[in-house]
């Protein structure tokens, strides 16, 4: 069982996603905007941040940089999450240091194997 941060502003897709994060054995912190998710990575000590791009306060890309620059947090796994799927998008969140990227609305089986992959990663 893994924690996982859930850093996601919109309140019907935060409730809906750790609901199914939590079925599926995982335990959820939550932040609604990226000032929080800089907090909580370190306060929660998460195992894998989920993190919307789109945040007010401070945005994704930002909040990811902030936590890779932390030696507390930088070594966390971090899958991006977006609605807006440009082109581009998956390479910047690569370059701000998220470890994948997954578009919304989110394919749970695909996103269940992407964050079993990167924990997988991290235990070795």
């Amino acid at each position: 069982m893994a924690k996982i941060l859930l850093v996601e502003d919109n309140e019907m897709n935060r409730d809906m996603l750790s609901r199914r994060l939590a079925r599926n054995s995982h335990t959820v912190a939550i932040a609604v905007d990226g000032g929080e998710a800089v907090a909580k990575s370190i306060s929660e000590t998460p195992d894998l941040i989920l993190m919307d791009i789109s945040l007010p306060v401070i945005d994704g890309w930002e909040a990811t940089r902030q936590i890779r620059a932390n030696p507390t947090t930088q070594n966390v796994p971090i899958i991006a999450l977006t609605a807006h799927a440009m082109a581009g998008e998956r390479e910047k969140a690569l370059e701000v240091g998220c470890n994948d990227f997954e578009t919304k609305p989110v394919d749970l089986p695909k996103l269940l194997e992407k964050i079993n992959t990167l924990l997988g990663q991290k235990a070795r």
